[in-house]
């Protein structure tokens, strides 16, 4: 394995492993705003990162995988939600991976998530799927937009990270 492909394997498993314990750190109080009608999870403001970093696409995949497997308990969507749940932020991340502006790379989560994820959500718990889109529409953007335009922020202003 070259240089490269090791940099970028490291970059997606750090992503994954952020977006993990984002997950399990707010589950642990909230859980009600982490699974559910109502999805206000801080660990999609990293959905962000694919607009900058393209091992973020695969990273948010099997983070997010990961995090519903582990948590599938909380939701009771079983297996639509961990595979398409995880599916969806492997389909926004590479939308996200391919916008031109960051206003736009933020749209596709919020949109992918209110519209598709809302589709299982409003089943499963008997709520009307326009309200279940506005409700995880609404907890999308402002994880994308308040907590993923600090992390947009920092990844592009930190040496750090531009040198790794």
């Amino acid at each position: 394995m070259n240089k490269i492909d090791t940099k970028y394997i490291t970059k997606a498993g750090i992503i994954a492993a952020m977006y993990v314990v984002l997950v399990m750190v707010q589950t642990a109080p909230v859980a009600s705003l982490t699974f559910g009608h109502i999805q206000l999870r801080l660990a999609e403001g990293l959905t962000i990162l694919p607009f900058v970093e393209a091992a973020a696409v695969p990273g948010l995949f099997v983070g997010c995988l990961l995090s519903n497997l582990f948590l599938s308990s909380l939701s009771g969507f079983g297996l639509v939600d961990i595979l398409g749940g995880s599916l969806v932020t492997l389909l926004a991340a590479y939308l996200t991976r391919k916008a031109k502006t960051k206003y736009l790379a933020m749209l596709s989560p919020i949109l992918l998530n209110g519209i598709l994820v809302s589709i299982w959500v409003s089943y499963f718990t008997n709520i009307s799927y326009p309200l279940t889109v506005l409700t995880i529409m609404g907890g999308e953007a402002i994880a994308v937009f308040v907590f993923g335009g600090m992390v947009l922020y920092a990844y592009e202003h930190s040496k750090i990270f531009r040198r790794f």
